[in-house]
């Protein structure tokens, strides 16, 4: 069949529906003609599916985690172009001879260049490269100075300076990763090394002298922890200055020592420190001599022993700012530090960086490697065709048509087809893991088949994996929530199963002959459990309600008489009988007339009602359910998986019975240890026989064979003589035809 006049697609019955067959190269290659009404899937996602994640992410042309149909069509142009024969993609192979390259086409040239690269770089002389050759990045490029990656390594460089460089580089910002798996760095890493090291050097070259020497730091700390406390100080001295009533208040509180005397003063150091500095007295002068907060102790003597001069008795507030301005100019120095991230580096290595400032020399050399970044791009490419060539057209053939899935081969199956399922003495291959089981409640009903979900668990991987299996095939049997089973993934990993939820449909038209009788005695079954239990709870009712209402057993009296009993009144119960009579005599006639009409009937008649019968019950459910049968979808479970299914992709019935085997055991004699002992065989047949030669004898007797011919010779079943069998002026006949014929020849004349 042309399409729109421009290929002839060639189309085939898949599933019970059309679909066009994709069965060579150029199929493959004039796939963007296809009319996109005739895919069978628009879009699918790239996890979850039995192909390789790294195959579908490299299919995936727009990185949007789904493969559409443009993805397709993309690499379907690329991969065919890149080929002199496009049916080599159907082999499904993961390697390919270099000479199959299309050099005349730039993506095939291009491969080919990259193919030869890498086995020239990984130190092979053959023609044919493989998954394995490309599998391990590092290794293609760990011989390679430049990979065009815009990343250098010391390898990149001969240089002492420029490998120093490089090195330092790594050191301050951790470099980054190179494509032959070492570390290395940007042109980013390069600039802002260089541009650290120069702002280090000036800030360094800018340096204020300590005013305390090698102790200024100790002493700076311990300023920077008492400016406040000494501040505060000063202003509760003013204040008590100013109100001298007030001196107790804004000394330390008594009561706040008392409240915590009792407790391990060691742990209340918060609470300390938040006392004054030194004791409240009216004066604005700290006492050098006094105690001090032992919160704050050891800094007021650090400090004391390297800014105050020695032989000062006393701290003015005046004397606290000089102190303060003498580190200004040395803090204002320190808050202005620049280029701080090489100063693990060390002052001199930083000034031979710098003086050797092999910036330029660097920059250059990741130009030269970012330069073969469409070369490197290409060596990729290689890894991403081998993937393709190994992986595409079994995702075409559950992509544009189904027919994995509907291929009788039992060792092939769909990419949504995860594993099977063991449970019940049925092995389900119909099995699809779970992705969003909200979309799957929604929709797993509208699939028309007999659904169990399953969490399996298995101690080789963590966590839970949720699978849906249909059951296609037997009875209904044991599968409710909470069965076990065992679940072997496509690896042939074993994890154990369970059943969460089960969604009823009919598994086959035998077996919905059988469900209306099951619904019958389970309704039965649920009326006995309800109609007892109601009568249970009753007679426990009035029981209890007895006992509580019984009055305190009186005294007995030795001298009373016991109350006499009543006499039996047989007319209080002569209505009952009566009832009980009729309705037996009821049931009685009913069930004669029955017998009665069942005899008069013939054996094939009460074959036929039997049927009938049957087919009353049964016949609705086995219509419905081959109606239900012949509508089982698929879609709607891959819909729910993230699919987008463009195309009915119906379970027919006999299909249905392919996707779950049952157990078959060989023909075979086996006793039972456990059977009791019985007759002999011999014995078995001669009581049968017997009985059923009773039972013919019977029914013999009983005119009951009298359809085929067989009369009871007992007189009560003869039939009466109905014709005149003498002249006229012989004595009547009124007996049997027997009767007739003695009398016609006792009164010697002709029988008629």
């Amino acid at each position: 069949m042309a399409n729109n006049g421009k290929y002839k697609w060639e189309f085939d019955n898949i599933g019970g529906a059309s679909r066009v067959k994709i069965t060579s190269g150029q199929d493959i290659a004039h796939l963007s003609e296809l009319d996109l009404k005739m895919w069978t899937v628009l879009s699918c996602p790239v996890t979850g599916l039995e192909i390789d994640d790294k195959s579908l992410a490299y299919m995936d042309c727009d990185a949007d985690g789904k493969i559409r149909v443009n993805d397709v069509i993309c690499i379907s142009k690329w991969a065919t172009g890149a080929l002199k024969d496009p049916d080599y993609l159907l082999e499904g192979k993961d390697h390919i001879d270099l000479g199959m390259f299309d050099k005349d086409n730039e993506a095939g040239l291009k491969l080919y260049n990259a193919s030869t690269q890498i086995l020239s770089n990984l130190g092979k002389e053959e023609s044919v490269i493989s998954l394995a050759d490309t599998a391990d990045v590092a290794a293609i490029f760990a011989k390679t100075r430049f990979n065009g990656d815009g990343i250098i390594t010391e390898a990149s460089s001969d240089d002492a300076d420029d490998k120093a460089a490089i090195a330092a580089a790594v050191k301050v910002f951790g470099g980054v990763a190179d494509r032959s798996g070492a570390a290395g760095v940007n042109a980013e890493m390069v600039e802002n090394l260089y541009k650290a090291a120069g702002e280090y050097l000036a800030w360094q070259d800018a340096a204020v002298q300590a005013p305390f020497g090698d102790k200024t730091e100790a002493a700076l700390e311990a300023y920077g922890a008492l400016d406040a406390k000494v501040k505060d100080f000063f202003m509760r001295s003013r204040l008590a200055a100013f109100s001298p009533d007030s001196t107790a208040a804004l000394d330390v509180q008594t009561s706040r020592i008392e409240a915590i005397s009792a407790d391990n003063l060691s742990t209340k150091a918060d609470e300390i420190a938040s006392y004054p500095l030194v004791r409240i007295t009216g004066k604005a002068e700290i006492d050098l001599s006094e105690a001090v907060n032992p919160a704050w102790a050891a800094h007021f003597e650090t400090l004391k022993a390297v800014a105050v001069p020695s032989g000062k008795k006393v701290l003015t507030e005046a004397d606290w700012a000089a102190i303060g301005a003498e580190f200004a100019a040395y803090t204002a120095w320190k808050a202005a530090k620049a280029g701080v991230a090489v100063e693990p580096l060390g002052l001199d290595a930083v000034r031979e960086l710098a003086g050797k400032d092999r910036k330029a020399a660097l920059l250059d050399l990741i130009a030269q490697d970012a330069a073969l970044a469409e070369e490197a791009a290409n060596i990729v490419n290689v890894d991403k065709f081998l993937h393709v060539c190994r992986d595409f057209y079994r995702l075409l053939r559950n992509f544009v048509t189904l027919n994995d899935f509907y291929t009788k081969d039992k060792k092939v199956s769909a990419i949504f087809q995860s594993g099977r399922l063991i449970i019940d003495q049925r092995e389900c291959r119909f099995c699809m893991p779970v992705t969003d089981m909200a979309k799957h409640n929604a929709s797993a009903a509208s699939s028309g088949m007999f659904l169990v979900y399953c969490d399996c668990t298995t101690k080789t991987k963590p966590g839970k994996l949720p699978i849906v299996a249909a059951v296609t095939v037997g009875e209904i049997g044991d599968l409710i929530v909470g069965k076990n089973a065992v679940y072997y993934d496509n690896s042939g990993l074993e994890w154990d199963a369970v059943i969460t939820k089960v969604v009823d449909n009919p598994i086959s038209v035998a077996q919905a002959f059988w469900s209306p009788y099951r619904r019958m005695a389970k309704a039965v079954e649920n009326l006995i459990s309800k109609n007892a239990a109601d009568k249970d709870a009753k007679m426990m009712t009035e029981a209890t309600a007895k006992i509580n209402a019984a009055p305190a057993a009186a005294p007995a009296d030795p001298a009373a008489k016991p109350a006499a009993a009543q006499p039996f009144d047989i007319g209080k119960f002569a209505g009952i009988f009566a009832a009980l009579g009729m309705a037996v005599g009821m049931i009685g006639t009913a069930l004669a007339s029955l017998a009665k009409g069942i005899f008069a009937l013939k054996w094939w008649q009460l074959v036929l009602a039997f049927v009938g019968i049957m087919l009353v019950i049964s016949g609705p459910a086995m219509v419905m359910a081959w109606l239900k049968l012949r509508r089982r979808n698929i879609a709607p479970l891959l819909n729910a998986n993230g699919w987008a299914v463009n195309a009915a992709s119906k379970i027919s019935i006999p299909f249905g019975e392919t996707l779950t085997d049952s157990v078959k055991f060989p023909k075979m004699k086996l006793k039972d240890p456990y059977a009791k002992a019985g007759l002999a065989p011999w014995k078995k047949w001669v009581i049968a026989l017997a009985a059923l030669i009773v039972v013919a004898c019977g029914l013999w007797l009983f005119n009951l064979l009298a359809w085929a011919g067989l009369r009871s010779p007992l007189p009560r079943y003869a039939e009466p003589c109905t014709v005149e069998c003498c002249i006229s002026d012989a004595p009547a006949c009124t007996g049997t035809c027997a009767d007739c014929d003695a009398a016609c020849e006792t009164a010697a004349v002709p029988v008629q």
